[in-house]
Order: C-alpha cells, then structure tokens, then sequence
C-alpha cells in the first residue's frame, strides 16, 4: 500500500507506509524535543561533533585561514554587541540587591569548584585525566547569560537581577577562572601563564563589552531589535569553535581508548551534578528567606554555566585544539542537561507558582 503526494508542477510521488511512519516517528521525536527544551542548537551541535569525526580537514590546524581563526575575530564580535543590548537603567536599578548576587557569584565561582574537587576526589580521579581537567573547567566558569535570564522569565523570577547577575559573572570569569585553572593545570600538563591569559581574554572579551556599552545610547535599541539574528550570529561561531576544536581531536586520535559506557558515565555525571547544584542553591535560598522571584534567579542563574565563555577561555587556556576538544566534552554534555533540566523547571514553576521563600 502507497500514499500519493502531489507537489507544485503535478508531479506524483508514492511513499509506501514504511516511509509514512518514519514520518510520524521524526514528527513525534521533534515534538518531544520541543517539550523538553531540546532545542535545534543543541542538535546542530550534536551534528557538528559527528561531522567533525567524518570530516575533519577544515578544522584542522593546517594551512591558510582556519576556521579557528575566524572563531577568534566572531567571538570578539559576539561581545561587542553584547554590551550593545546590555541596557545601563537595568543594570544601576539593581545593584542594591546585593544579598541576591553575593549568592549567585559564591555559588557559580566557589561552591561549584569546591563540588567539583570533592567529587574528584571520592571518586579516585586526577588532573592527569583531561576529562577530568574538563569537569573542572566547566566548574570553574561563569554562568550563562541569555539563556538563564530566558528560564528566569518562564519561571517568573526578577529579570533585572538575572541580566545583572549574568552580566557581572562573564565579566568575573575572566580573572577568576584561569586562577583556578591554574591550580588545576599546573599540576596537570606544566604551568600556565594567568597574567598572560587574562590579558588575552580582556582584549578579546572585556574590551569588545566596554565599547559596544558605550555606543549602547546609540546603537543598543537596534541591538535589542535584532536579539534574535545576533543570536544565530553567536551560536554560528560557537559552532566554528566546538567543530575545529573536535575536528583536531579526532585527526590527533585524542578520543580513542573513550568507550561508550564512559560517555554514559558522563552524561550522568554532570546530570547528578546540575541537580547536585541546584538543590544547593534551593537550599541556600531558602535558609536566606529569598522573595519567591529572588529564589527563582537564584535557582537558574547560580545552577548554569556559559558555553560561549567556555569555548573562548577554553582557546586562550588550552591553544592546543586537540586537547581543548576533550576538555570541552564534560561543558557540552552539561549545556545539553542544563537546557532540558532547566527548561521543564522553568515551565513547572510558571504553571504551579509554588511559594520559594
């Protein structure tokens, strides 16, 4: 038995019934996707690592311009017009609410890595593993921005402190995150040169911030206008870095001897730990008797972590490639969960409104 399909130009195409419940199957897993938050960036980004184990040459280190290369100049961009969109009334209006940052911040730079280490050391792992350099990594960096001040607004939280709360902690990331990169690298793989880091991820990160805020009075509300496009422009390059830093790995064989029970492993791993950190910060929220808005920007701004700032601090950390694919493998996989975790929370907590303080 067919099914007829009749396009444009009348031609006919007969699909048998196999073919239809394929269909029905892709129509049905997209829908789950949307419903859970899957959203189409994280399947790219998926497809970027498979593309690069299949294809790597263009991201290799070899000849001419490589798409690392032009990652560097799209990064700088992407902060540009970041501080484009950042809006100064937010930002002044909300920095009385001191308690509710000092949280976020202890939790995204001090609780997460203290987390981190424990659980390194319960589990018998070592710097000497660049997975373990990567869950690291991940624990060390700052918290994400659209995407928490996104969950924050499904779930009814106070925007303002989100887009401030995220908005300080990239700026933060750039000092402290090579200082505890250092601790960790230095007894991993030599010594890394902190001044030197930090100044490289000034001029590619703070800098771009500063001048798109200050021609923000005049460009910013084009900015705001164009979120949407300057988003795909964002994850365009965040996309150009995962795939040359993958594509190396796998030229280099640096994935060989990882089994898929080990990926498992992982994908558990920073499963457990997402939930770990956010049940910390409910926790901590609640013993600090946070208004039910407070607690929410608590809860999605102190439990994520910034795959844009990853990829970039991860380039200036590790110039190898090669090794900056492997140590980016934990971030990915913690990206991934902390959209499909998050996501169902937020739409939870929007329909049920339940009293957080």
């Amino acid at each position: 038995m067919g099914a007829f399909f009749v396009i444009g130009n009348g031609t006919i195409f007969v699909a048998n019934c196999r073919f239809l419940k394929l269909l029905k199957v892709l129509y049905r897993l997209n829908s789950i996707r949307r419903e859970a938050g899957f959203d189409t960036f994280v399947v790219i980004l998926l497809l970027s690592i498979v593309v690069a184990a299949f294809w790597p040459s263009f991201g290799f280190e070899g000849g001419g311009e490589s798409l690392g290369e032009i990652a560097n100049w799209g990064v700088s961009l992407i902060f540009f017009f970041y501080g484009l969109k950042i809006e100064r009334s937010t930002l002044l209006r909300d920095l009385s609410n001191w308690k509710l940052h000092f949280v976020v911040q202890l939790i995204t730079f001090l609780l997460f890595p203290l987390i981190a280490i424990g659980a390194m050391l319960v589990l018998g792992g070592s710097t000497d593993s660049m997975m373990w350099l990567g869950v690291l990594f991940l624990a060390a960096l700052p918290s994400t921005v659209s995407s928490s001040v996104v969950m924050v607004s499904i779930a009814g939280g106070n925007i303002p402190s989100a887009i401030f709360n995220a908005s300080i902690s990239g700026i933060i990331g750039i000092f402290v995150t090579p200082l505890w990169m250092k601790l960790f690298y230095d007894t991993a793989a030599g010594a890394i040169d902190v001044g030197d880091i930090i100044i490289k991820l000034s001029l590619q990160v703070l800098l771009p911030v500063v001048v798109g805020f200050i021609f923000n009075f005049k460009f910013g509300e084009w900015a705001r206008k164009n979120s949407r496009r300057l988003k795909l422009f964002d994850q365009t390059v965040i996309l150009l870095i995962v795939y040359s830093s993958f594509s190396d790995s796998f030229e280099k064989g640096l994935f060989e001897g990882h089994t898929t029970k080990e990926l498992a492993l992982l994908t558990l791993s920073m499963a457990t730990l997402f939930l770990g950190i956010y049940g910390l910060t409910y926790l901590i929220e609640r013993v600090l008797r946070f208004s039910r808005e407070d607690g929410i920007t608590a809860l999605f701004c102190g439990s994520k972590k910034s795959l844009i700032h990853g990829t970039v601090i991860s380039k200036a950390l590790f110039p190898n490639a090669g090794m900056a694919g492997i140590v980016l493998l934990p971030l990915m996989i913690f990206h991934i969960v902390q959209l499909v975790a998050a996501s169902i929370i937020a739409q939870k907590l929007s329909k049920s409104a339940p009293p957080i303080s």
